[in-house]
């Protein structure tokens, strides 16, 4: 008796017919990809507060606006900005909003830095390390803060070698009080305005480091006067040469 191929001996040979097919499997069609959506770094950057405080893990409200656009930073970076900021910010980019992450600080009334101008040293450390300029002085010479144009950052307090400077509460007359969107993009405009200086700096310094010392430039610029003491030894150093170059071709056969 002849056992037919799609018999139960074959059944039981491969168990093709009871296998199934894994339900974790599954196609992924076009239309069930959902694409990410394309931020836009300068949107971003316009609901943030432009303290330029480095709280977030980037060196500006610009960088962290870039990192939140191509996905490697949250909207919940941003202490200064507090809970108000982050709902701006989820508004903006379409992203889910979540509370404030604490390992980046916490949301603290604005502040604005003062200089204890009988202690100041004149280091300018505090002048370097200000994100928007808003601290005028210079070497050895008393330095004070511009209050309308702090940011309260904080970044001038650490370095103080003195400690001379102290944080208050923000009076409620500052610009950052009265018209907060005003006040951000002047903060903007400095911050970046300061970031172009200090690149025209460090350009100017590469130039000069590259550029040739003094004495060869006047050397390359400047021949040697007639009759001067220079000029006669540059005259016999080229007598001499050309008659070394003489006597070398009488020599040779």
């Amino acid at each position: 008796m002849k056992v037919p191929r799609g018999g139960c001996c074959h059944r039981a040979r491969t168990g093709r017919r009871d296998a199934k097919k894994p339900q974790s499997i599954r196609m992924l069609t076009e239309s069930s990809i959902v694409p990410m959506p394309i931020l836009d770094p300068a949107a971003i950057d316009a609901v943030l507060p432009q303290t330029q405080c480095t709280q977030c893990g980037y060196a500006g409200c610009l960088p962290y606006a870039e990192a939140i656009a191509n996905g490697s930073a949250d909207i919940n970076q941003c202490p200064p900005g507090g809970d108000a900021g982050i709902h701006a910010l989820a508004a903006v980019t379409g992203l889910r909003y979540a509370r404030l992450n604490p390992a980046h600080g916490a949301h603290q009334p604005y502040v604005v830095a003062v200089i204890d101008e009988t202690q100041c040293i004149g280091c300018t450390i505090c002048i370097q390390n200000c994100p928007v300029d808003a601290i005028v002085g210079a070497a050895k010479v008393m330095h004070t803060v511009i209050a309308v144009e702090c940011t309260g950052c904080e970044l001038c307090v650490a370095p103080c070698p003195v400690d001379c400077i102290a944080l208050i509460t923000m009076p409620p007359t500052h610009p950052a009080m009265t018209n907060k969107d005003s006040a951000a993009s002047t903060a903007r405009t400095r911050h970046r305005a300061r970031l172009a200086r200090l690149g025209r700096q460090a350009e100017e310094r590469m130039r000069k480091n590259c550029a040739p010392p003094p004495s060869e430039m006047r050397a390359e610029t400047a021949p040697a006067a007639i009759g001067s003491p220079e000029h006669k030894r540059h005259s016999i150093a080229a007598a001499q040469a050309r008659a070394r170059t003489r006597r070398d071709r009488a020599d040779t056969p």
